[in-house]
């Protein structure tokens, strides 16, 4: 657990990166509730390579975050396809992937699953075992970090 006194406190709601995707800023909701990270894709088409499967993604062009990729095709191995029960209550096989998350000038890898979240308020939801025992978070802040470009430790908005 986080020493209080010590950590970096977070607010419902930040910026952060997903360099590895190309995903220079994006706006994410920090839900605790939830246990998964979640990343919204307009499309996914799956292949194997050799043993690998593979995933490739459109991280769309409606400017829901800023993307050095905005518009294009990302592409990952597959590390899993679990079941994710959503807010509503409904269970649905995601695919999960590995990627590096920026968010606080800190990088580690998390775990993601790619999900359609087009009437969502927010392209990716943070999941609390992406942040375990690095953040504390107040749900009644929002945007402690500041804006994407606001220091030299996270990646400037284009």
């Amino acid at each position: 657990m986080p020493d209080p006194a010590t950590s970096v406190v977070l607010g419902w709601r930040e910026w952060l990166a997903l360099p590895d995707l190309g995903i220079r800023a994006i706006r994410a909701k920090v839900d605790t509730g939830a246990r998964s990270s979640a990343l919204h894709v307009d499309a996914i088409e799956t292949a194997f390579r050799g043993d690998v499967e593979w995933v490739r993604f459109h991280l769309g062009s409606d400017g829901v975050f800023d993307s050095a990729l905005d518009g294009e095709w990302a592409e990952a191995p597959v590390l899993d396809r679990r079941m994710v029960t959503d807010s509503g209550g409904h269970r649905t096989e995601r695919i999960f992937i590995h990627t590096t998350l920026h968010l606080a000038g800190e990088e580690w890898p998390i775990e993601i699953n790619l999900s359609q979240r087009r009437n969502m308020l927010f392209p990716m939801l943070l999941g609390r075992t992406a942040m375990a025992g690095r953040f504390l978070v107040d749900p009644q802040r929002s945007f402690v970090l500041g804006e994407p470009d606001a220091d030299q430790d996270r990646p400037p908005v284009a």
